[in-house]
Formats: structure tokens, sequence, C-alpha cells
């Protein structure tokens, strides 16, 4: 690797030119990685050992391989990409019906992020390009996923607060906890101008009987949509879209907590949790 790449010139330049060296499943020595990545040793030595410190390595004796982060940020990819891939059909067909736009979003701490959109005609600066970021706690998508993520996900997000983006807002926690209660017993999350005036969203979980692994939303101008009419189609295009994901044995789902959640037959969506209520955090 040397001769082929310019000398690297920032620290992350230089982490990935070590990980780069780990293209097999054979453990390095120090040594080897200062040969294939043309670093000095000092430098390797010192990201060698700040990765086994954040285990995207792991060491043994003198050699060093792979660590469980990298598997998991691995499976984690493997997995956004079954979701992904299952999911752009079944949005392209809900977009196509109403020419409304389509998200697909996963929560990360107190946030949810978009792991795929379809825009529709109006957008009016909502916030969902793919990768991007947005509060939980006032988007559809984000309430779908806090209804079934558990208490120490929804208490993370209260801890954070409930900032107000627009006069419709919902900034009281036992407002927002009442909030999750409905989505749990109707299975669909609404978002009202809560994010951005004049937008609203329906929602519903991409999940089994656990944890939900992503949330599927269909937005659109508020005067405009039919939360009536579009309610079961999207709940109907979530179960799908998990129908599709557990038909791959070989990639095992992971919800927001980090457990297996395993293969289930279709129809077991709801029938099987049972939620406490959050009421007494209060």
């Amino acid at each position: 690797m040397e001769g082929d790449d310019p000398a690297p010139t920032s620290m992350i330049d230089r982490v990935v030119r070590v990980l780069d060296t780990f293209d097999g499943s054979a453990p390095l020595s120090l040594s080897q990685v200062v040969r294939r990545s043309g670093l000095p040793r000092s430098s390797v030595h010192r990201i060698l050992e700040r990765l086994v410190a954040v285990r995207w390595l792991a060491r043994e004796g003198r050699n060093y391989q792979l660590g469980l982060r990298m598997l998991e940020l691995g499976s984690l990819a493997l997995q956004q990409n079954a979701l992904r891939e299952a999911a752009l059909p079944l949005m392209r067909g809900l977009s196509a019906s109403g020419r409304h736009g389509v998200r697909l979003a996963v929560l990360d701490g107190a946030e949810v992020v978009y792991l795929e959109r379809i825009e529709g005609p109006v957008e009016n600066g909502a916030p969902a390009r793919v990768g991007g970021r947005a509060p939980a706690y006032c988007t559809a998508v984000g309430k779908a996923l806090l209804a079934y993520a558990g208490d120490d996900a929804v208490r993370e997000v209260l801890r954070s607060g409930l900032k107000a983006r627009t006069r419709f807002t919902i900034t009281d926690p036992a407002q927002f906890v009442r909030e999750l209660q409905r989505v749990r017993e109707h299975g669909v999350a609404f978002e009202r101008e809560e994010a951005v005036r004049g937008i609203a969203c329906v929602a519903a979980a991409v999940r089994g009987p656990g944890p939900a692994v992503a949330a599927l939303s269909v937005c659109g101008p508020a005067r405009q949509l039919d939360f009536t009419r579009l309610s079961p189609a999207v709940q109907q295009a979530a179960l799908r879209i998990w129908s599709a994901t557990q038909a791959r044995p070989s990639l095992p789902l992971r919800g927001s907590e980090g457990a297996p959640v395993g293969d289930w037959p279709t129809g077991t969506l709801d029938s099987w949790a049972t939620w406490p209520r959050m009421t007494d955090w209060l």
C-alpha cells in the first residue's frame, strides 16, 4: 500500500489506513500493520491501542484483529440495506397512490435517522434527507419508534427536552407519554405540523413482537393529508416490510435495544406484546 496512495494527512486518514490493513481473517502484528500501512510505528501503535479501547479492534497477545464493534456496525449496515431493499417498492407505491412524500427511518438515541425517502410534490422544507436527523419526539416516525422502544429510550427523550418547533409541538411530558400510549393502542402515529408548519405525517412501526427496527411514514400538506385513508395503508406497508426482512434467515434483525427479534409468523405483529403504562414516570 505504501506506494499506491499519497501519505495520509489527517488522523482520520491514518485510522482508515490502519483499518484497511485488516483485509483477511488472520490477526496482524504491530510490525505487519506498520509494513502494510506505510505509517510510522509510533503512530500505528497509538492508533491500534485506541481502536482496541473502543472495541473496533481486539488484541490477543501481540496480535490485533477486527473487534466486536466492527462486527456490530457491519451487521447494522446489512440490516439497513435489507430494510431499504424491502421498503423501496412499497414506498414507491404509497407515494404514487397519493402523490405524497414517504420516509423510512430508524431510532438513534433521541433522534431519528432517515434511511430512505421519496420526495412528494410539496415538501415545504421538511427535514428528511437520506442520512439526515430529526428529533424523535415531534415526528411521526419518531413517535412510532418510541412507542415500542422501551422505558429507557423514552426517558432519554424526556431528559433531552421537548422543545417547541412550532406552536403545535407537544412539549408537555405527560401529554407526550399519553401520545405514545395512543400509538400503541392504534398502531399508528400522527404528526400534525409539529416539526414543520404546513406538513403532516402518518407513520407505522416496522416490527414484530418487540422493539421496532424502523418506521415508515407518509407526509404531505396538512390540509390535504387524509389520515383515515392512509393509516391502514401505511400499517399494511410496514407489516409487509417486516415480513420481507424476516424472509432472509441469514440476516437476523435486531430491535433498538439490541436483542434479536427472530422470525415470527405473519399476524403476530401486535398480539404478543403487552405494554406497561408509563405515566408513573412523571
